[in-house]
């Protein structure tokens, strides 16, 4: 695992290769909205673009991750499917229900299944590489599926400027990160996490949750600001000192968010949590995002280490695929 996140600037830098290389055949007609397939590994980078759309595409961006699928896509919908091994059950499955009402498809993935089917019905998609655990890719999924919105002109081509920003900000500040991941990690460690975060940057705290539940083999959840003070902080008078809190936060937050979130602290610190603050860095939503998975990908490996499990191993999963295989 620690290979796959050093490697994770130059698989980036490799996907945004492939994302200018990527030839589309583009229909003339205008699109009411965008729906994005996929689950787990899969998943998340379609996660992290839904909000990054919400910023500069002028139709609504929407993520399924589940066998159904709304009842509003029909042709006039651009269907994103992005499974890594190509063999996602979930994702075919509403895959196929989205070729019923004659979406436009378009897909990323390493092959399997899915390969075929884009292949198959000349749909347009982008190859990755295969062969690593998906969750190692979202370096990859995530750049491809803004090259596809840009190709399909639903982001404006200065979003791949972002993305360009956001290589280039990983790569100074790499030695840093991976120090504060470090002292992130010897925090959380032994406790239970808990990770805050404003609304806008939810994808981040679904993807460290997710790290840590793969990678640390740690139980955690998360929750976003101000939806949490609306419930959650009441929970917090049964508050006790084996939760560690982290917040990720960024200077251009809301000012009455910022607000919450400093009464907040106080809160969890009165039970004797302790509350660790993550800053991001970078201009662009894209930039702050990617800083803090890249940051936050290191903490959950630093935590496997730390508590000497195999952070690739995923044998409960495994199992319950050959589960389902064995049910028509």
């Amino acid at each position: 695992m620690r290979e796959h996140i050093e490697g994770f600037i130059g698989q980036l830098e490799d996907a945004f290769l492939k994302g200018e290389q990527a030839n589309f055949s583009i229909p003339e007609k205008r699109f009411n909205n965008v729906l994005i397939l996929g689950v787990g590994g899969s998943g998340i980078g379609g996660t992290v673009v839904e909000k990054t759309a919400l910023l500069g595409a002028g139709i609504p961006v929407m993520t399924c991750n589940d066998y159904h699928i709304p009842e509003y896509v029909n042709e006039n919908t651009l269907v994103i499917a992005c499974s890594y091994s190509g063999n996602t059950e979930e994702t075919l499955t509403a895959l196929k229900k989205c070729q019923n009402k004659r979406a436009e498809i378009a897909a990323v993935t390493s092959g399997g299944e899915l390969k075929r089917i884009c292949e198959d019905n000349n749909y347009n998609h982008i190859i990755i590489p295969g062969g690593n655990p998906p969750r190692t890719c979202l370096g990859y999924s995530l750049t491809e599926q803004i090259f596809i919105l840009v190709k399909y002109d639903i982001l404006p081509t200065n979003y791949l400027d972002n993305l360009r920003a956001a290589i280039d900000l990983l790569k100074i500040n790499n030695n840093n990160i991976i120090n504060e991941a470090e002292g992130v990690a010897q925090k959380l460690f032994g406790k239970i996490p808990v990770i805050y975060s404003t609304d806008k940057f939810e994808p981040v705290s679904i993807r460290f949750r997710q790290q840590l539940n793969e990678n640390s083999k740690e139980l955690c959840w998360h929750q976003k600001f101000p939806e949490l003070n609306h419930n959650e902080i009441v929970g917090w008078a049964s508050g006790k000192d084996d939760f560690s809190v982290v917040m990720f936060r960024n200077e251009d937050d809301y000012y009455r968010t910022q607000e919450r979130m400093e009464f907040m602290k106080k809160v969890i610190l009165d039970k004797g949590s302790s509350v660790t603050e993550i800053h991001s860095r970078g201009d662009s939503f894209i930039e702050k995002a990617l800083y803090l998975i890249y940051l936050s990908d290191w903490t959950s490996l630093f935590i496997a280490e730390k508590k000497n499990v195999d952070p690739v191993e995923i044998r409960v999963i495994d199992a319950l695929k050959d589960h389902l295989a064995t049910i028509k």
